[in-house]
């Protein structure tokens, strides 16, 4: 393992959003704020949908994994980015590095696959709505997202091993605020060309293996949505799924962009991994819970009960 055999490389250093320590105050409070909003959203979703009995069907069943998944997600980089805002040196271990690039790409890994299942989910209600409950019976439910985990965890595995194959020197300045591959890959000593083409294989693999299938389903939905003859009935099943289609086109246009840049470092860069690492667990449960009745209805009992 040519990581841990390099005497000269025990830590790395994050060079973080600012230099600047009155912007690094304000990007503090910020994303202390984005955090905490991330926390309060996911988990009362969690517990409303856990809470009401006609919320138990598959599209709430993936809606709550999916909520998990972001609590997950913006866990492994929110918390150290606050800490590395406060701190005037941003270090971080190899073990460490390596320990977050592999929850990274394992839990956005998971929503990708999630969101590809989701968007089953939808074709299955939409277009086969007398065999939805056959289709999308419980125990297939459990089995998609317990593969949707599998296969990410293969490709963490796969992305992890990469950044054990490389030979660090003597820069050990990270680019970036978090850990990533992409971030790792300037500060080799070794030939990475082959490490690259395998990463961008890999991207592309996963990118296309879960994006064709949002796309296969939302052509049959849009094809059946264009046969319903009433106004309501087709108002009602766009409805349905724009959350969801939302969700695919933040997480995936900022996702792919940032990882197929792989030695990119601008100002852009940063700021499709922030709207995927940080903006995106955030955004999500307020796209479903707002244009969402039945969601919105059972927040309002909840709180008129308890409070």
């Amino acid at each position: 393992m040519a990581l841990r055999n390099h005497s000269t490389v025990t830590e790395f250093i994050l060079m973080g959003l600012s230099a600047n320590p009155h912007i690094e105050a304000l990007l503090f409070v910020l994303f202390l704020v984005i955090y905490l909003l991330t926390l309060t959203g996911n988990l009362m979703l969690l517990l409303v949908i856990r809470a009401d009995s006609h919320l138990h069907t598959p599209m709430y069943f993936f809606l709550s994994n999916l909520s998990f998944l972001d609590l997950c997600f913006s866990s492994v980089t929110v918390p150290k980015l606050l800490v590395d805002l406060l701190s005037e040196k941003k270090t971080i271990s190899v073990d460490g590095c390596l320990a977050q690039v592999f929850f990274v790409v394992i839990t956005a890994g998971t929503e990708a696959f999630l969101l590809s299942v989701m968007a089953y989910d939808r074709y299955a209600a939409i277009c086969h709505p007398l065999l939805y409950a056959q289709l999308m019976s419980h125990h297939l439910c459990v089995r998609l997202v317990l593969v949707s985990w599998g296969l990410a965890g293969l490709n963490s595995v796969a992305i992890v091993l990469l950044a054990v194959s490389l030979n660090f020197c003597k820069d050990q300045v990270i680019h970036h605020y978090i850990c990533e591959l992409p971030s790792l890959f300037p500060l080799s000593c070794s030939d990475i060309s082959i490490n690259t083409d395998i990463l961008i294989c890999i991207i592309l693999l996963h990118g296309f293996g879960t994006s064709l299938p949002i796309s296969f389903s939302y052509a049959h939905i849009i094809s059946t949505i264009f046969t319903i003859s009433s106004t309501t009935g087709r108002s009602k099943a766009f409805n349905t799924c724009s959350s969801h289609l939302i969700a695919v086109i933040l997480f995936f246009s900022s996702g792919l962009i940032h990882y197929l840049n792989p030695t990119s470092s601008s100002n852009l860069d940063f700021l499709f991994s922030v709207q995927y690492s940080v903006v995106t667990p955030m955004v999500n449960h307020l796209i479903y819970s707002l244009k969402n009745k039945e969601v919105k209805t059972t927040v309002k009992n909840t709180l008129e009960k308890y409070l």
